[in-house]
């Protein structure tokens, strides 16, 4: 194992572990200026799989400093074996559930997966059809469908649009359709036609240029579309446009995809559909 540098996290899951690394991540977000190598460890189903994870973690704790270790797991004897690591484990399952089961006066199934599985077979194919939406709906195509979405994301390019609407589908069922807003938009100063008759709807991402060049080099190094100067043409332009069609927006510059999708829900008083 090469030498790293930051402290070493663990996510171990007895499934996908999206759920261990959303809690663990929000967590580590609070101690800034900190670096964390992160490894997630899916699908520790079996004592088996645990004790080599154990291995694994114990292996890096004999390097350094002692691993953080984030799990999710529902079935006892499988937390008992991760416990014995040699890294500060932190079980979300553990923490919470002997006090649900004390208010609810019920004991918990302790089955696998259920957080994530197909048990709602309604709420999978919304967010089926909203993925479905949001796609055809990309980048400014498929305006005829305007009318059946549920939010119209504005911007320019490179500036989260796609990603946010897939998000919204994914997470909350929403039916989000996303715009480019280009030169020539903001030439006339004006909301495109395929636009206004969805005013209700819209809402714009503004971004400041340096962050804007920044997503833009990474796409086209050293092109005219990621000079500094046409990145703030645009981020101007585009702040005047919104202000002046009195249209909302969030300044994406520091939020991520999640915290994007999240505020336009709570600015735009949607509902997750189930």
């Amino acid at each position: 194992m090469g030498q790293q540098t930051g402290r070493t996290v663990f996510f171990v899951s007895d499934r996908t572990g999206i759920s261990v690394e959303t809690l663990g991540r929000g967590l580590l977000s609070q101690f800034e200026g900190m670096e964390f190598n992160q490894i997630a460890l899916p699908f520790i189903d079996t004592e088996d799989k645990a004790r080599a994870a154990v291995a694994q973690i114990n292996a890096v704790a004999a390097t350094g400093e002692r691993p953080l270790v984030f799990s999710t797991q529902v079935r006892p004897e499988l937390g008992a074996i991760l416990k014995t690591c040699q890294g500060l484990y932190l079980d979300f399952f553990a923490a919470f559930m002997g006090a649900l089961e004390t208010e609810l006066r019920q004991v918990s199934s302790h089955s696998i997966g259920l957080s994530h599985g197909l048990h709602d077979e309604q709420r999978y194919d919304t967010r089926i059809d909203a993925v479905n939406f949001a796609l055809s709906c990309d980048d400014g195509i498929g305006i005829q469908s305007y009318a059946a979405a549920d939010v119209i994301v504005v911007g320019v390019s490179r500036s989260g649009k796609t990603p946010t609407c897939l998000y919204l589908a994914m997470q909350y069922g929403v039916r989000a359709a996303n715009y480019p807003l280009t030169e020539d938009d903001f030439e006339h100063q004006r909301l495109p036609a395929a636009l206004s008759a969805h005013r209700a709807r819209l809402v714009g991402l503004t971004i400041t240029p340096e962050r804007l060049q920044q997503i833009r080099q990474e796409r086209r190094p050293n092109s005219p579309y990621a000079a500094l100067a046409q990145c703030q043409y645009e981020a101007r332009q585009l702040q005047t446009l919104l202000a002046r069609e009195q249209i909302r927006s969030l300044d994406s510059t520091h939020m991520s995809i999640e915290e994007i999708a999240a505020s336009i829900v709570h600015e735009m008083g949607l509902v997750r559909r189930r």
